[in-house]
């Protein structure tokens, strides 16, 4: 299919990343014309300003509409927007030069109507920053439990760096309601209409995620809750990896009380996983305080997420209330 990119930001309060990326994208080496479609999703701080400095630069639209989430912003960027492929990026994403003539190769090789890329750490990334990317995208950690090309399952695009076909858009409904929990929900909803989703392993992005330690844990933590959600929704999509997590941290609680009895087994064993991690982050970041910090970050990333997942499960499965009544905070209300 001749395919026409329609790239749909939605964007709360940051201008200053809107224009990150919209330079990123004004330094495209692909040939084609696509258009930019920003949807300013009720802020108070207004991006308007600084799409009107690239409007002689790129085919950019830009729209102001009622706070109601991402996913609905996304759903509204695509109803406004020209094109039959939509690409959905994150406003904290940076692209190199070379990020849609990737896309379009990808597609051109094997068409598929839904794809999602991998995020990487920019040279101009803090060390936090960098610590946080690593976690977030090592196999060694929950990253690998998304899939990619060592999957444990089928790959499930994330909203940050994701594409989908009009076609698979209109067939699946678009995003839904919960937050974070969205792209995933969708992704479910595309399988079930028949279509498959793709990693574009060089369709690469550079994810700013601006946020500090007590940021990252509930962040991770709304992860875990929405796991158990989505899997009594789609229940054939439920795996026992999403598990590990929560036990993780249980074993590592129950190493440690067994090394006060002299048992110290358990608890080298852990020591050698983080010595792996710490290895495989300073290998990769080439940065010894990346190495340390990544650590850390796997342990936040472990205890946020297998918390709120254990309790998520336990809430779900003994009482009669519905996922929105139990944890209205991880909803957006209807319009």
């Amino acid at each position: 299919m001749n395919t026409f990119f329609s790239i749909v930001v939605p964007v709360f309060n940051r201008p200053e990343e809107v224009r990150e990326l919209l330079e990123s994208l004004q330094k495209q080496d692909f040939q084609e014309d696509f258009e930019v479609v920003i949807v300013e999703d009720g802020s108070s701080e207004s991006s308007e300003g600084i799409v009107e400095k690239f409007q002689d630069k790129l085919n950019i639209s830009y729209y102001y509409k009622e706070n109601s989430g991402p996913g609905d912003s996304r759903n509204f960027g695509m109803q406004k927007a020209q094109g039959n492929y939509f690409i959905i990026l994150d406003s904290d994403c940076i692209l190199p030069k070379q990020y849609l003539s990737e896309v379009d190769k990808e597609l051109s090789k094997e068409f598929v109507h839904c794809f999602g890329g991998p995020d990487a750490a920019d040279t101009s990334f803090t060390t936090i920053q960098k610590a946080i990317n690593y976690v977030m995208t090592s196999f060694l950690t929950t990253g690998g439990i998304r899939g990619g090309k060592k999957a444990v399952g089928k790959f499930q695009p994330r909203s940050f760096n994701m594409g989908i076909s009009k076609t698979a858009f209109e067939k699946a409904g678009g995003f839904g309601r919960i937050h974070p929990g969205e792209d995933p929900d969708l992704t479910f909803r595309i399988w079930k209409a028949g279509f498959d989703t793709r990693l574009f392993p060089n369709a690469y992005v550079y994810h700013k995620r601006r946020i500090d330690w007590n940021k990252f844990y509930i962040q991770v933590n709304k992860f875990g809750m929405v796991r158990p959600i989505l899997n009594k929704w789609h229940p054939g999509t439920a795996k026992p990896t999403y598990w590990f997590p929560t036990l993780f941290m249980l074993g590592l609680a129950v190493a440690i009380v067994a090394s006060i009895f002299g048992l110290w087994l358990p608890l080298l064993l852990y020591g050698f996983y983080f010595s792996i991690l710490f290895l495989d982050a300073l290998i990769k970041s080439k940065n010894l305080i990346v190495g340390v910090l990544s650590i850390f970050a796997a342990l936040i990333q472990f205890t946020g997420y297998g918390i709120g997942f254990f309790k998520s499960t336990m809430l779900l499965n003994f009482s009669n209330k519905k996922p929105e009544e139990l944890f209205p905070k991880l909803f957006f209300k209807k319009r």
